[in-house]
């Protein structure tokens, strides 16, 4: 939480200011108990009208400047506390931007979501409460216990006596109830996930008959969390009732003390009002504090939680280390040797017709038990079409992520045109690299500034070739609005092939050097996917292609055909070579065509 103190640095005066000026109206509100004790022992005492009149205007004059205070005080605070979330959420969110893949996964996307919501809403809350309140509670309490003893110092001893007792009884709750009050948090928490998963996954639900089995689980939860509620407030009920028995038994012997003291001339009736004013003074501010001491523990939670996101290390810097394959590129030289490993004889260049090679990589996942791809080697020319196929969980996706470095490989080396990804900066490798992910997910706005991620100044005239290579034209066409229709979140007013049309249009209007298709035409028909793959052949400047894909028909033109099995490569060649040599890529395509087909190796039309 100490960390997140520094976006406070951009509002010192208003951190300064804010408790300045709460102090300033505690100050007029310890001031009152006077006026009212001079309001009675002179005015009342001796029927004087008018200066009963002229005290009641500077009562009144005390309101209104505590109000103003108040409120100066309040936009203060308010300033900071809104500006330091806004200066976290900023930080926060930039910084989960420069996670890789392997960060995201560790942290989960509900969890950075919360972090990004209510845990700074929460820090947020509590920077202000600090600001208003922190320094104004124990200020009056001990300014109110300071003027009782300007006014007597035989009854201001019970305040001696009461103020530790009654901070004995709140802070005495307050340690116990705080830890009570995270667990209602967590069931909380449990109940809301609870409640996150039968939203999202409601279809799925009805589709197999669980509605009474979820509805059990939630409130099997929810039992569980009134529980935990009613158990900690029973405990909080505690406070106000002993809280009350000890002022008004405060009050009481003030009463009698000071009675006394009026009998024997040393106070007068106005002194023991005054006094008992402050005595009600002190029990407000400590129920104050005990509920800001509580706002305090949960912010400083929250923040620790944030803290912990924002001490997350990407492993993948936005910058490529300079010191990564280039400080010994003039020894290189000067030994005669080429500058990568890459490269073969003595040229000092790198291979002009390889486009992305594989060498010896393995990928394992942080905190996996093995690796998920192992000894993957191969390389790919420029404008190479090139097919992955595999069943489920053998690395298909693992394999082209390594490419535009969602992940970063575990061992061997990655490389784009004839240089170690590493070496490149994030920026200038993806935009050589167009991929349209497994889900397609669209955002919302227009179907312009959707296709527009790709290249932000792209013309119509690119947008339009981009959506006719993706044969997605007809789907824009059929759109009130054509490139301004609008787009709902996620794309949800489109179909499933349309949005995965769309995607990929996307990532052609960019014309990168590699296109990455990443099973990302599975809602299409068969009809349409051969007329995508013929269009983008036909592309200008002819792209590197990887087609991730569980159809064969999808990969068989491909100019090679990479066959993936429990994270290793099985087979490697053209698809009437694979249905001779490799036995697995042969399963797959038996189990999708008729087995007369693959004996005679026909292909499909």
């Amino acid at each position: 939480m100490k960390k997140l103190l520094i976006f406070l640095n951009g509002y010192k005066k208003e951190c300064i200011l804010a408790p300045l000026f709460k102090m300033l109206e505690a100050s007029f509100e310890l001031i009152v108990p006077l006026v009212v004790s001079a309001i009675i022992d002179v005015g009342i005492a001796n029927g004087d009208g008018g200066y009963i009149a002229r005290m009641c205007l500077l009562m009144v004059a005390l309101g209104l400047l505590g109000l103003v205070s108040s409120v100066t005080a309040q936009y203060f605070a308010a300033k900071a506390a809104a500006g330091f979330g806004t200066k976290v959420r900023h930080a926060l969110f930039a910084h989960i931007q420069g996670f890789s893949f392997s960060e995201i996964d560790k942290a989960g996307t509900a969890t950075l979501i919360t972090r990004m919501t209510s845990d700074i809403n929460q820090v947020q809350s509590g920077v202000n409460m600090v600001l208003r309140l922190f320094l104004r509670s124990p200020f009056i309490v001990l300014g109110a216990m300071v003027m009782a003893f300007t006014i007597d110092v035989r009854a201001a001893m019970i305040f001696v006596v009461t103020i530790p007792l009654l901070s004995l009884v709140v802070f005495g709750v307050m340690a116990v109830s705080i830890p009570l009050y995270r667990k209602v948090q967590e069931r909380l928490d449990r109940v809301l996930g609870i409640t996150r998963e039968n939203l999202t996954g409601a279809r799925v639900i009805r589709a197999f008959h669980k509605e009474e089995e979820e509805k059990s689980r939630f409130e099997e939860g929810l039992e569980h969390l009134t529980f935990m509620q009613t158990h900690v407030g029973k405990i909080s009920a505690f406070l106000n009732p002993v809280t009350y028995v000890i002022i008004n038994a405060a009050t009481i012997v003030l009463l009698y003390t000071g009675a006394v003291q009026v009998d024997m001339g040393r106070l007068t009736q106005g002194e023991v009002v005054a006094l008992v004013n402050y005595m009600s003074q002190i029990l407000v501010e400590l129920i104050k504090l005990a509920n800001l001491i509580i706002t305090i523990t949960k912010a400083v939670a929250c923040g620790n939680r944030v803290s912990f996101i924002l001490q997350m290390e990407s492993t993948m810097p936005a910058e490529s280390p300079a010191a990564y394959g280039r400080e010994d590129d003039g020894q290189r030289m000067a030994e005669g040797r080429s500058s990568h490993p890459f490269q073969e004889g003595d040229s000092d260049k790198p291979e002009s017709d390889i486009m992305v090679r594989f060498s010896g990589v393995g990928l394992t996942y942080r905190e996996a038990g093995a690796e998920s791809l192992s000894d993957i080697d191969f390389s790919v020319k420029k404008g190479e079409t090139v097919g992955v196929i595999g069943g489920t969980g053998s690395g298909k996706t693992s394999l082209v992520h390594l490419i535009p470095r969602f992940y970063d490989a575990t061992r061997g080396e990655v490389a784009v045109d004839g240089k170690n990804v590493k070496e490149y900066s994030l920026e200038e490798l993806r935009q050589k690299v167009g991929i349209v992910m497994q889900k397609a997910v669209l955002f919302q706005g227009t179907i312009r500034e959707n296709l527009c991620w790709g290249k932000a100044d792209a013309t119509d005239e690119e947008i339009y070739q981009a959506l006719e290579t993706a044969q997605a034209k007809e789907v824009v066409e059929g759109k009130d609005g054509k490139l301004d229709a609008a787009v709902e979140q996620g794309g949800k007013n489109f179909s499933g092939g349309q949005r995965q049309r769309l995607t990929i249009a996307r990532a052609l209007v960019r014309k990168p050097q590699i296109l990455i298709l990443d099973d990302s035409a599975s809602a299409l028909d068969y009809a349409t996917d051969a007329r995508l793959r013929g269009a983008i052949r036909q592309m200008e400047g002819k792209p590197t292609v990887f087609i991730v894909s569980q159809r064969t028909s999808s990969i068989q033109h491909a100019d090679k055909i990479i066959v993936l099995d429990d994270g290793e490569i099985v087979g490697m060649g053209t698809h009437e070579q694979l249905l001779k040599s490799c036995d697995v890529y042969k399963e797959i395509y038996d189990s999708q065509y008729k087995k007369s087909d693959s004996m005679n190796a026909q292909l499909p039309v």
